[in-house]
């Protein structure tokens, strides 16, 4: 997740953009009601007060049928330090509200991560994009260091092994908020969609909501497969150890990991799944990241690539269409020859993921 999305992480998401993600759950300032006809300061002072609204299915108006709050998390952070990243986010915000067409009774919740200045950008972005939307909407902003507090207890143990740099820093923290936001967010939400923003929506976001209703039993997190062969790289001694393993090879029936741009948590799900907890443990992460020579800095993307290779039971794997990683680095760096087996991609996209920066297709 710097400037704004994981695609600035590393390698992976690939080069330095400006990792700054952030994350999620300690609502401190602007709630804005779509058709509420409230005004921006009056939310601003009214959030202060009021706890984020449960995710539950409300009553119709006027004759809808009844809907569900769809809850969508971006991050935004040190936006004022980057005019690229309110581009993208601007361009991000502009393509999902052209396309997004809701059941009359459903309500979009924007979380919005951020902190200090970016604050203020993100109000001013999102209050002049979703001034007349043609849907229910309502958005909550989270502080960064507020999130950072809670995630830092759960997640310490497992950023050596996941995080860029040496050590463990606290900062690093905002990384792994998807690995442990069902532990943040508050109970009454169940489901959430997390992405990146440098992303270019092709269709209804209301479609991809759809897409918890595809998760086999047994699944907690809906992800698509990483579409370089970085986790070939990641993998090599574990491959050379184990000649005849699927790790690291491409799909169809290869395990290529996972990329985590866009992220359907099933919150209630992972609250409720006594393995995915236990994978949490600092032990459950040392003993994977021995068995497989794990050492990487990409934060949650890793965790879940790690934890696919040995529970693939735990995901819901999503079409390559919704999360179309347009990214070649690794092309240009050792892997020309396999390179196309991880990127190809069959069928019409529904989300394009400009990841290291790379431009995303006009209309």
């Amino acid at each position: 997740m710097a400037a704004l999305s994981r695609a600035a992480r590393g390698w992976g998401r690939w080069q330095p953009c400006a990792l700054a993600a952030a994350a999620a759950l300690a609502v401190c300032a602007f709630y804005y009601l779509g058709g509420g006809g409230e005004t921006f300061s009056s939310a601003t002072r009214r959030l202060r007060a009021t706890p984020p609204a449960p995710a539950h299915r409300h009553p119709p108006r006027g004759g809808e049928a009844a809907g569900r709050d769809l809850h969508l998390l971006m991050m935004f952070t040190k936006a004022e330090r980057s005019p690229a990243l309110r581009d993208k986010g601007r361009a991000a915000l502009r393509s999902l509200l052209r396309h997004g067409r809701l059941g009359g009774g459903d309500a979009l919740h924007i979380h919005l991560v951020t902190e200090g200045a970016s604050r203020d950008i993100g109000f001013g972005l999102l209050r002049d994009m979703l001034r007349g939307a043609a849907f229910r909407h309502k958005v909550i902003v989270h502080d960064v260091n507020e999130l950072t507090a809670k995630l830092f207890p759960i997640v310490e143990a497992m950023q050596k092994h996941f995080s860029a740099g040496s050590g463990t820093y606290y900062s690093d923290s905002i990384f792994f908020l998807s690995v442990a936001m069902h532990r943040i967010m508050p109970k009454e939400i169940t489901q959430i969609i997390q992405v990146d923003l440098d992303l270019k929506y092709k269709t209804n976001i209301r479609d991809l909501f759809d897409e918890f209703d595809n998760f086999p039993e047994g699944a907690v997190i809906g992800i698509a497969r990483e579409m370089q062969p970085v986790y070939r790289h990641t993998f090599w001694q574990y491959r050379r150890e184990n000649p005849q393993t699927k790790v690291g090879d491409p799909p169809p029936h290869g395990l290529p990991g996972f990329n985590s741009g866009v992220l359907l948590l099933n919150l209630e799900a992972m609250r409720q799944s006594k393995l995915y907890n236990q994978l949490l443990e600092p032990t459950m992460v040392q003993k994977l990241t021995e068995k497989y020579h794990f050492k990487g800095h990409l934060g949650d993307q890793d965790f879940f690539t790690m934890v696919g290779m040995e529970h693939p039971e735990l995901f819901h794997v999503l079409d390559c269409t919704w999360n179309r990683q347009l990214c070649t680095w690794w092309k240009e760096h050792g892997y020309s020859d396999v390179f196309d087996q991880y990127f190809q991609c069959e069928g019409e996209v529904k989300i394009y993921h400009g990841n290291c920066n790379t431009p995303i297709p006009e209309d």
